[in-house]
């Protein structure tokens, strides 16, 4: 039993948005009270005090599609002439690199990542992986390690036909035992998806496979849609459909469905989305680092579907993804009335949304009932902090980086951004070393 007070505390719950000092009641993982400081040191005053100094009090954040494996390409060396389109780009580095992939490999990328994840304020993540040449146990192996370090997960993993049936078979098994596995768990720290890579690297026959795997599953698939124009052109070439209406035929489309990217998505399609009210994640740094274009986000908001915000692997810094993302859309539509508002909608209401779809109690929010998810950031405004004001402290003044304390299920995971329950120093230095050897293979 905890409480974290005396700080700015900022809810994300529109009914009760700031207070100036406030405090959270902790019971085991669960926000049982809030108010002003000296009113829960009062009511509960036999609860372990955690004082935040005047920093500011928030909820965990949430990453709504992020690849873990990913990590070890930092800083790597892509032999060859620079990818010239986003094509090259999957073929000289990401298929290059998640073909050499070990077990050992998928967990210190987990390490290393969770860690950093951590370390920026975000408390739930919803991975989509990839191992071809080892994926027997890669969920399981990325799960044991975020049960290790005390964040909430989903994962599952990226069916694709490019290396061939025998292998998409593999990934097919590995979705759906993980998938049992977290159905019979009861902590709601880890759930799991079916994962699909994209639709033009997924055959008909695959599709099929896959919809009669899903058949009594709760869950939804984690799917890359119409990221490149590449992945549009080869579907209509191929099959005579544009990629959301192919990816609908085969049932894929629906209410706990994350089509993450829909960037070459016509008027039609965005009605698709709507009517099986499908998610979306947008992710603008890697958009934009792959030179794949705009996410239309904005009709899409307007259209009501719900566009959560993820990272696609770019970055763990959620205050990071959030900044681009109030920007993109100015430059893009050249008006800069754009993107503001939207980009906190996305970050905190729709990411919210996007897990209430899989775990049983609220995230991404603290009031009463939700889940003890709950971050410290060292912020001292130099401007008025309010209700009216949080939208531009979080894009112009927050950054992970502030981050000095995370709460994760009522458990303090890292404090003076120090992670409790393992040795960071350690557990770097050996990721140096596998990375390394996974760089020679490469």
């Amino acid at each position: 039993m905890l409480l974290v007070g005396n700080g700015r505390l900022v809810t994300h719950d529109s009914l009760n948005p700031f207070m100036e000092d406030g405090c959270v009641v902790i019971n085991e993982n669960i926000i049982e009270d809030l108010g002003t400081t000296s009113e829960m040191k009062a009511k509960y005053s036999d609860y372990e005090y955690l004082d935040a100094q005047r920093k500011v009090i928030m909820p965990g954040l949430i990453n709504s599609h992020m690849h873990i494996y990913s990590s070890f390409a930092r800083g790597m060396a892509v032999p060859g002439k620079p990818s010239e389109n986003f094509m090259e780009i999957l073929d000289n580095l990401w298929w290059r690199l998640d073909k050499k992939l070990t077990l050992e490999d998928t967990k210190y990328s987990a390490y290393a990542t969770y860690t950093e994840c951590i370390k920026n304020g975000v408390t739930t993540v919803f991975d989509h992986h990839a191992s071809p040449h080892s994926i027997e146990g890669s969920l399981f192996t990325i799960n044991d390690v975020a049960r290790e370090l005390g964040i909430r997960t989903c994962l599952c993993y990226e069916v694709s036909d490019r290396d061939g049936k025998i292998i998409a078979d593999h990934g097919i098994e590995e979705n759906v035992k993980f998938i049992k596995y977290a159905m019979k768990d009861n902590s709601d720290m880890f759930k799991g998806m079916f994962g699909l890579h994209a639709a033009f690297t997924l055959s008909d026959e695959t599709l099929d496979k896959c919809a009669k795997e899903m058949a009594g599953l709760d869950t939804g698939y984690h799917v890359h849609t119409a990221e490149g124009i590449d992945d549009l052109k080869y579907n209509l070439k191929k099959y005579g459909k544009r990629v959301v209406q192919r990816l609908h035929d085969f049932d894929v489309l629906g209410n706990k469905t994350i089509a993450v990217h829909c960037i070459h998505v016509n008027s039609a399609e965005m009605s698709l989305l709507k009517d099986t009210n499908t998610f979306v994640v947008h992710n603008p740094e890697s958009n934009m680092g792959n030179a794949v274009g705009c996410s239309p986000v904005i009709e899409l908001l307007d259209r009501g579907i719900t566009v959560g915000l993820g990272t696609d692997g770019y970055t763990s810094d959620m205050f990071e993804s959030l900044k681009v993302a109030n920007i993109i859309h100015k430059h893009h539509l050249c008006d800069p009335r754009f993107g503001f508002m939207e980009s906190q909608k996305m970050l905190i209401e729709n990411n919210q949304k996007i897990t209430k779809a899989y775990f049983k109690n609220d995230l991404g929010i603290i009031r009463k009932g939700a889940y003890a998810d709950i971050i410290i950031a060292d912020y001292i405004p130099h401007t008025p902090m309010n209700e009216n004001t949080l939208g531009g402290h979080m894009i112009f003044g927050l950054s992970g980086r502030c981050v000095d304390t995370t709460i994760i299920n009522g458990k303090v995971v890292m404090k003076d951004r120090v992670l409790v329950n393992i040795d960071e120093s350690e557990i770097l230095s050996k990721s140096r070393e596998v990375s390394k050897e996974l760089w020679n293979r490469i």
